[in-house]
């Protein structure tokens, strides 16, 4: 079976994670640390806090901005539920946007008449959460000129999008917002098993995040309320979580972002790949936009019909014939969790719709072979002349 994404292993990698395995450390230890200045140096942002997970880096960043009961937050309905998900364990009140059905991101000219009504009605977000879909920077800078003028907070879920750049910085810069996450799970772009991380440039949410992701724990001195007892000192200054990553996962991540930018090349080899030899057929291919570089976590394909029986017998035959296709995402606001808690039963985005109907997200990894794709996209035309011939 050829899986839709997979990690990327090698000896070096497993070389640094049995050192640490032998060291005195395997939590808490100095790794951790040498992994957050690497991933700031390498993104040029001036904080960074990693953690066990990308939701909990959500969770965290939605938390630092003091996100609560009352408040609302607007996020795109095509993403893995995690990101509406973080603004919810704040209490918030969350509210679905529409995407650009070219990247698959926010739709900033939609975005810019939502604000406008909700301007009118005094029910403006409190947040934003910009999703980097499939490895490619939303409009950030259109969204912070709207920033600027409504007065909301930024999270860029670039889950999908570390080694991308926008407008000649590296996502995760946060040149366009208050905080950025990164996801760490085994089918991005690097990995640490599991883990993710929160960039910021605001120290004072940088400090927020860290003390939330460690129970609410500080030992830095500076910042303590009372007058220490002595140097084991600590104090808890608010309510947190055991969020925090450990030594042995970020060892992995150090050794991973050193070939960061080899995964972007391939990846993105990969995708030429797939557009010269795609180009032609009922699909409608990925576009990265003019000002951006995209990382290529995903290569989704789009049948140009938006009968969804169609797309699913795309999808079968090719599972049928051992490439392990997938779909990303249900819209958010389909989930019965959503639709019997949050919206309404009849909620509907069209270009939301539109996409998940028609979108299959097809194998790429760096270690796709020529031969494994040759016949993943030969497989795809087999399917796409079936169908055809059946209609």
């Amino acid at each position: 079976m050829i899986p839709y994404g997979r990690q990327d292993i090698s000896k070096k990698d497993i070389d640094n994670v049995v050192k640490v395995l032998k060291s005195d450390f395997i939590t808490q230890g100095p790794v951790v640390s040498q992994f957050e200045a690497s991933l700031a140096k390498y993104v040029s942002a001036k904080h960074c806090i990693v953690s066990n997970s990308a939701t909990s880096a959500l969770h965290a960043a939605c938390h630092s901005l003091d996100i609560g009961k009352g408040d609302i937050v607007w996020a795109p309905a095509i993403s893995f539920v995690a990101t509406s998900n973080a603004a919810l364990y704040c209490g918030s009140k969350i509210e679905f946007l529409d995407i650009d059905p070219d990247t698959f991101n926010i739709c900033t000219f939609e975005l810019a008449e939502k604000l406008k009504v909700a301007s009118k009605k005094n029910k403006l977000p409190k947040l934003i959460i910009a999703v980097h879909l499939c490895g490619q920077s939303a409009e950030m800078k259109k969204i912070y000129t709207l920033k600027k003028q409504y007065g909301f907070k930024i999270i860029e879920d670039a889950s999908h999008a570390i080694g991308a750049t926008f407008n000649g910085h590296r996502v995760g810069s946060c040149k366009y917002s208050d905080l950025t996450v990164f996801s760490f799970h085994p089918v991005k772009i690097i990995t640490t098993g599991e883990g993710g991380a929160v960039l910021t440039n605001d120290a004072k949410l940088a400090s927020k995040v860290r003390r939330f992701i460690s129970h609410g724990v500080t030992k830095n001195k500076k910042d303590f309320k009372l007058p220490s007892h002595g140097p084991w000192y600590y104090e808890q200054q608010s309510l947190g979580y055991n969020y925090r990553m450990n030594d042995i996962q970020a060892a992995l991540g150090i050794s991973q972002l050193k070939k960061i930018d080899s995964f972007v090349k391939k990846r993105n080899i990969i995708a030429e790949r797939y557009n010269k030899s795609l180009k032609g057929l009922p699909l409608d291919l990925p576009m990265v936009s003019k000002n951006s570089a995209s990382s290529y976590h995903l290569y989704v394909i789009r049948l140009k019909s938006a009968e969804a029986e169609l797309r699913n017998k795309l999808f079968s035959y090719l599972l049928d014939k051992g490439i392990n296709v997938n779909i990303h995402y249900i819209p958010i606001y389909k989930q019965p969790f959503y639709s019997d808690n949050h919206v309404s039963k009849k909620f509907f985005l069209k270009n939301c719709e539109n996409y998940y109907s028609r979108a299959i997200s097809i194998p790429i990894y760096p270690s796709l072979t020529i031969n494994e794709q040759k016949y993943v996209i030969k497989s795809i035309k087999d399917g796409l002349i079936l169908l055809s011939s059946s209609l």
